[in-house]
This record gives structure tokens, sequence and C-alpha cells, in this order.
């Protein structure tokens, strides 16, 4: 029974599809196909996505549904716009990546992407810069935790999946019944680097007020950027230049980092 329940939350929280569908020369981006594999035995699929002038290297965590192949237009745009070097990854059970999804699978693969950018790629964690998006939110906020990076920028975060059910579910207590944690507002307070909070004021999936309440918890330096108008997945689009200007920004003004 445990196993049963165990799965039916899986398919209520992660959306995975195998095909892909695209890759960044359909956009005019060179690109490198990566395999990564991770502490179980599990095999990722990644992309590592050069720029000549990149201002810093980012490791994408992208949120519960679809695959690296749904994240060309953005990446196309964050990579011009921004100019960045950019890794991202499917995670387990996701497009090319074999294995079965779950919270300690995220982790696990989310460990193993950065041990793969530090050591075949050769970024090292003092120069890279971690980017997680909705549910990928939560897994670069536990890796963040984990290594001396250079920044964490979090694009729609939530508080906590419990939180999440409770927002979807309000007269039910599903949410007490959940045991995927995901809880980004527990966590937030122990990062010790520069974070950078990016949240449409009129997000139809994760609210609003739930990326206000990780900003608030967290420790300085940090900084907030409402994108006016975005909902959930347009926020690349609708936040339109103001939008990467700000992220430019951050990126410039992060503390040099040493030998």
């Amino acid at each position: 029974m445990a196993l049963m329940g165990c799965r039916i939350e899986d398919r209520f929280i992660f959306h995975p599809s195998a095909e892909i569908v695209q890759t960044p020369l359909h956009v005019g981006l060179p690109f490198q196909d990566h395999f990564i594999s991770t502490s179980d035995g599990v095999r990722l699929n990644g992309w590592f996505i050069p720029h000549p002038d990149a201002r810093a290297t980012l490791l994408w965590f992208h949120g519960n549904a679809g695959n690296i192949s749904h994240r060309v237009e953005n990446l196309k745009l964050l990579h011009d716009k921004v100019k960045l070097n950019i890794f991202i990854f499917d995670y387990r059970g996701y497009g090319l990546s074999t294995g079965s999804i779950s919270e300690e699978g995220t982790y696990r693969d989310g460990r193993a992407a950065l041990n793969y950018v530090n050591q075949q790629i050769g970024v090292e964690a003092k120069n890279l810069i971690i980017f997680g998006r909705s549910l990928g939110a939560a897994v670069a906020t536990e890796v963040a935790l984990q290594c001396a990076c250079r920044g964490l920028i979090l694009e729609a975060p939530f508080t906590s999946i419990r939180d999440m059910a409770q927002k979807i579910f309000p007269v039910l207590p599903i949410g007490l019944l959940l045991q995927t944690r995901f809880n980004i507002l527990e966590k937030i307070a122990q990062l010790r680097v520069p974070l950078l909070v990016l949240h449409g004021d009129r997000d139809d999936v994760v609210p609003y007020e739930q990326g206000k309440k990780v900003f608030a918890a967290a420790r300085v330096p940090k900084s907030f950027y409402t994108i006016s108008g975005a909902t959930h997945n347009d926020t690349y689009l609708v936040g339109g230049d103001g939008y990467y200007a700000h992220i430019r920004g951050f990126v410039e003004n992060l503390p040099p980092t040493h030998p």
C-alpha cells in the first residue's frame, strides 16, 4: 500500500515527457550533448550551450512538466540577452534520462549534475550560478546549500509541496498525507550566497505570495523582481527586456570570485 500511495503521489507532482521535440540547433545554438551517471546508477541527459562572451555559467533546474526540449526558446533568449554558458539537464524519468522520478531522486540528480559540470565541463562551484524554476527551485535550493556557488536564482518558487496541495485542494487535508516535501521555505534561511527571486504577479500555478514568503525568509544579500503581468509559464516572454536586464544586473553585480 505504501508503494502504491507513493506512485500515486509522484503522478500528482511530476509530469515528465519522454519525447525530445527539438534541440538548441533548432534556434541556431550550437550545443554539446552529455550523459551523466548518478550515485545510484541512473543515466541523465543534459545539454551544454556555450557562449563566446559568457559572463558566467548557469546550471538550470527545470520545472515538473515536459523535458529540456520544451525550454529551447527560453534557453535561446537567456543565452543571448544575458550572455551565459548554460547547462540544462533532465531529471530521471524525463526526456532521455533513465529511472523513475521522486523527490530524493531529483536531489541525487542535482548533485550528479553539479559534479559533472565541475569535473567534466570544468566549471568550479565558485564560478557557477544555480537557476531553478518552479519545482526546479526546490532542487536548486537543495543543491545550492551543498556547494559554494556564486549565486542562486529562483523563478516562481513555492514554499512547499504541502502548501501547494493546500492551495489546489483547499477543503481536503491532502498536504498532510504527502510524503514529498520539497520545502523551500524551511531551507532558504540556511542559504549563504546572493539570491535573486523572480515571480509573475499573475502566476496562475504558484501563488505570487509564496514567492514573497520564500524571499522574506532568506538572508541578505537578496533581491526580488516582480514580473508585472506574467503568469506561470510566460515569465520570460511577458517580462521582456526588463526581465533579462534584471537577471543580467544580478549576474554582473555578484561579488568577484577568488582563486
